[in-house]
């Protein structure tokens, strides 16, 4: 891969060559300005805003999820198509309209957390001064992205534009994404391992590929292990992992006017599967998600002879919508999606697989500022001081009793 500094900017951002017109997905990562509502974040990337929430692992059954607030500061992966541009990979479809008050400089490294540059900004746009904005006015605003064939050491890989915060390390970054220092350092071309706070770093995250035809709208989906992904006009939902990199695709819980899930010649519906168990292994027959084409939802009946039956499916941990963000988290990089064993089983209706947490924990895998039960335990954590008094005056007395 080779490799160069953007120009104009004094911060490093990795580039990626390219030659043809060809797209592949990637991912922005974003941290919030301010409170916005998640439509207002799929606003500013012109993304769907139930794809970011779906990339996030953020559940979507929540009523009125689109308009749920999100705190400032909270990190999110934003998933973008990639193009090739001027011989570089990069986005170009974002668009933003100015506002009074608004300066290159505050739209690049406020509104777009450093995503982009001013200089950026103002090339892209052909601005000759960039003292004088007009309100209204509709600005391309380049972002960073690489496809690098979607693959990192030969397995699937989704790439994450992630900027380097003032207390990173690369270390630090490697140990949040669940890759190596060695891994950064070569898709990036680095010749150490020093970063600069407004680098912009290209991390490898692993993912679940899929193998839809050309033709298919969707052809290229790839979805990063942990989470899920929308497709198929809201219709489809896909899942990678908890640790294994299997696309897994069943209807969505959005589903409203759908085309039939219901693969030929057979009564079994997307997502589902049959086992017989025999003398020679395992017969497993199931109905798979092959991609959307022209309104259809493509499935294929796929039969198979396995050692032993597959157990249940598994889901990867879904969190709720995010209300706050502690300040620990704004020093800490954005955590890769991890999987502890833990895992939701398939459900019986459609409905993407809801948050659960015991008593008193936050949901499995949620970040730091996710709602959980914790009110009920310290409500009874907080009558242990009471009970113990009680118990002691009581033995104090008991001795004159007698």
């Amino acid at each position: 891969m080779v490799l160069a500094n953007v120009a104009l900017v004094t911060s490093k951002s990795t580039i990626e060559p390219c030659s043809n017109s060809d797209t592949c997905n990637a991912l922005l990562g974003y941290t919030l300005y301010t409170d916005l509502k998640v439509a207002e974040v799929a606003s500013l990337f012109q993304v769907d805003p139930i794809a970011i929430l779906t990339a996030n692992a953020i559940d979507i059954s929540y009523p009125d999820v689109e308009n749920h607030i999100l705190p400032s500061q909270l990190f999110l992966k934003i998933p973008i198509l990639c193009s090739c541009v001027d011989g570089i990979r990069k986005s170009v479809s974002t668009k933003y309209k100015t506002r009074p008050q608004d300066t290159l400089a505050s739209i690049a490294d406020s509104i777009y957390a450093g995503l982009v540059s001013a200089d950026q900004i103002r090339e892209a746009n052909s601005i000759a001064d960039p003292s004088i904005l007009d309100v209204g006015e509709n600005l391309v605003v380049p972002l960073p992205c690489t496809c690098f064939n979607n693959t990192d050491n030969g397995l699937p890989a989704i790439y994450l534009s992630y900027v380097v915060k003032p207390v990173d390390t690369l270390a630090g970054i490697a140990a949040g994404y669940s890759t190596t220092i060695t891994d950064l350092m070569n898709v990036n071309a680095m010749g150490s391992s020093s970063i600069t706070a407004g680098d912009i770093l290209a991390v490898p995250l692993s993912a679940c590929a899929s193998n839809f035809p050309k033709y298919a709208s969707d052809h290229g989906l790839i979805v990063p292990n942990g989470s899920y992904a929308i497709t198929a006009s809201h219709c489809v939902q896909c899942s990678c992992g908890p640790g294994n990199r299997n696309l897994y695709c069943m209807p969505a819980s959005l589903a409203v006017s759908c085309s039939s899930m219901q693969c030929k010649s057979s009564n079994l519906m997307l997502g589902n599967a049959t086992v017989q168990q025999s003398s020679a292994g395992c017969n497993v027959t199931s109905c798979s998600y092959g991609g959307y084409s022209n309104g259809t939802i493509l499935t294929w009946l796929s039969s198979s002879l396995q050692p032993r039956c597959p157990g249940p499916q598994q889901f990867p941990p879904l969190v709720a919508p995010p209300t706050y963000v502690t300040r620990d988290s704004l020093f800490a990089p954005a955590p890769a999606p991890q999987s502890d064993g833990a895992a939701t089983t398939v459900p019986r209706t459609s409905t993407v697989p809801s948050t659960g947490s015991l008593p008193g924990l936050p949901p499995a895998g949620a970040p730091i500022g996710s709602f959980s039960d914790a009110p009920s335990l310290m409500n009874s954590v907080a009558t242990l001081p009471i009970a113990l008094m009680i118990y002691l005056l009581i033995n104090l007395i008991s001795p004159f009793s007698l």
